[in-house]
């Protein structure tokens, strides 16, 4: 994420999202944090001001040491008497010793040049540099003081990095996003609906799953540190110490999961396919099944990937699963009985229109050709269907389910595109879908559009979609074609969240309405909009491609 416009920010906003950041996690999480971690946070609330502010500036770049010398920040002053409380404080330590490496990140070429060997020529390079310095054998406390000559100034560290690390994995709820990410430029402008947030839903019920997860983050690491150094050997050795582990804890399944998949992959990069099965059998995440299926297809056993992809279409995970076990299977099957299925052609309604070449986009281009003929014709994508299903389901959204949320500025819930979203909601959503087919929809998604309307959520598109658009498709298109559409999604929300057609055309009465999808000259169907083309026709929901081909072609 980039830095925030400063100027139309209070300056000292990374302080302040620092706090929010403590203050979230103490409540949600201060019964797990064992005695030295709160009494970290506490020196961190009783240092002064400008303090604070230079620890977080610290704990938020890639340190770990610091020159007091390039440290600076307008909004802070002076460094040395800010530097001099952290110190006394205990919240940063000022180096003794630091290795070849370490000087290496912190001084030019030029300054170590001129520090261990001023009257030499240059040397070419800062590795040969550091390589000189490493055969001075000096010892480490003895580097330091050859660089005073350059720099008098301290060289500093923060103390407690690996707690601002597992407050940022507490808050966010993944390693993945940091401090960085944590900038609430538009906090104020930005509304967020009050979800629940409380002990009973967070996403570590206890330190052993907090730990659990930190341990499969760590073989994560080792993974990723393995694929850095192209020591494939190392892999079954890794995949070993994986099967070994018994996950007790659900927050950290998707992680080993995801682990799983990732290393088994590579494992079959190396011809390590039994070892990979074994793998992709303990996982519980795409594309684990297909991946089975095929490592079974490669190794001849066409009776297992038979029956494999047989119980993955009657139950798939997700569209991508469920599409690969549907060309697996045919395959599979000639292999053993010779049978062949005939191939599906798709025959999509269609209609070809010749348009003048200009500029603009060809979309908006169609949707002011087919204007005369209907009541409105609007270039949506995917922001109408969406937008439809987040308030239809919006109150199932944020429902307060374990593990899902986990600080006050989320747009939507962090299994949102999981394929265990709907499953773990089961009860909830499939009530609600009995209710709206017994509501008037026009009444319910305007009332919801009234209702959440400014709020952030990932589905919902206020800017593009208006209020009298969505009155006017709840009331044109049947109820059947949205639940039919909303079940879909509900499906495989990450993939049937895209696809959609480029226009809807609405005329005035029930079931006056049409889905179509636009292709300029060369363009072709993908294969998310084949999909949602193909479920269409099955519902039976009006729906067609405009092939789009220039006049003068």
């Amino acid at each position: 994420m980039t830095e925030p416009d400063t100027a139309a920010l209070n300056p000292f906003y990374y302080r302040d999202n620092y706090l929010r950041l403590c203050d979230t996690v103490e409540a949600q999480y201060g019964d797990i944090l064992n005695a030295a971690e709160l009494a970290v946070l506490q020196l961190f609330r009783h240092l002064g001001f400008d303090a604070q502010c230079l620890y977080v500036r610290l704990v938020s770049r890639t340190g770990p040491w610091f020159r007091e010398s390039k440290l600076s920040y307008p909004e802070l002053g002076p460094m040395a008497p800010i530097l001099d409380e952290l110190l006394a404080s205990g919240m940063i330590e000022e180096a003794t010793a630091l290795s070849t490496a370490e000087l290496g990140k912190l001084f030019t070429h030029s300054e170590l040049q001129q520090a261990f060997f001023p009257e030499q020529p240059k040397l070419s390079g800062k590795p040969a540099l550091l390589d000189a310095i490493a055969q001075m054998a000096l010892a480490a406390d003895a580097l330091l003081p050859a660089l005073r000559a350059v720099d008098p100034q301290r060289i500093i560290a923060p103390v407690g990095t690996e707690l601002a690390a597992q407050l940022q994995l507490l808050f966010f709820g993944n390693r993945r996003q940091s401090l960085t990410d944590f900038v609430l430029q538009d906090l104020g402008l930005t509304r967020y609906y009050p979800y629940s947030l409380d002990r009973e839903h967070r996403l570590f019920s206890c330190r052993e799953a907090l730990d659990e997860y930190v341990t499969c983050a760590a073989l994560g690491d080792a993974h990723y540190a393995l694929l850095e150094t192209g020591d494939q050997a190392q892999l079954p050795a890794l995949a070993a110490q994986l099967l070994g582990m018994e996950i007790r804890f659900a927050s950290s399944e998707k992680r080993w999961h995801r682990l799983c998949n990732n290393l088994a992959r590579d494992l079959e990069r190396i011809d390590e396919g039994d070892l990979a099965l074994q793998l992709y059998s303990r996982s519980l995440r795409h594309p684990a099944r297909e991946r089975r299926a095929r490592i079974l297809e490669g190794q001849g056993d066409w009776a297992g990937a038979r029956d494999l992809c047989r119980e993955i279409l009657q139950r798939p995970w997700c569209e991508a699963e469920r599409e690969a076990a549907a060309r697996i299977l045919p395959r599979v099957a000639r292999k053993l009985d010779g049978s062949r299925q005939p191939r599906r052609r798709d025959a999509f309604e269609q209609v070809t229109l010749a348009l003048p070449r200009d500029s603009g986009a060809v979309e908006q281009r169609v949707a002011d050709y087919l204007q005369p003929q209907w009541e409105a014709v609007h270039y949506v994508e995917n922001a109408l269907m969406n937008t439809l299903f987040g308030l239809a389901f919006w109150e199932q959204i944020f429902a307060p389910v374990p593990g899902v949320f986990h600080n006050p500025f989320q747009s939507a819930p962090t299994d949102m595109y999981d394929n265990a979203f709907r499953s773990r909601r089961e009860h909830a959503l499939t009530a609600r879908l009995r209710q709206l087919r017994e509501q008037d929809l026009a009444t319910t998604l305007t009332q919801a559009y009234q209702r959440y309307q400014d709020y952030a959520c990932r589905w919902t598109h206020w800017r593009f979609i208006s209020e009298d658009l969505v009155h006017h498709c709840a009331r044109v298109i049947p109820a059947a074609h949205l639940l039919a559409v909303w079940e879909r999604i509900l499906f495989d929300p990450a993939e049937n969240r895209r696809g959609f057609p480029d226009l809807i055309a609405l005329g005035a009465g029930a079931g006056e309405y049409c889905l179509i999808e636009v292709k300029g000259p060369g363009d072709a169907l993908q294969d998310s909009q084949k999909r949602w083309l193909r479920y269409f026709q099955t519902n039976s929901i009006p729906a067609q491609v405009a092939w789009v081909r220039w006049q003068d072609d």
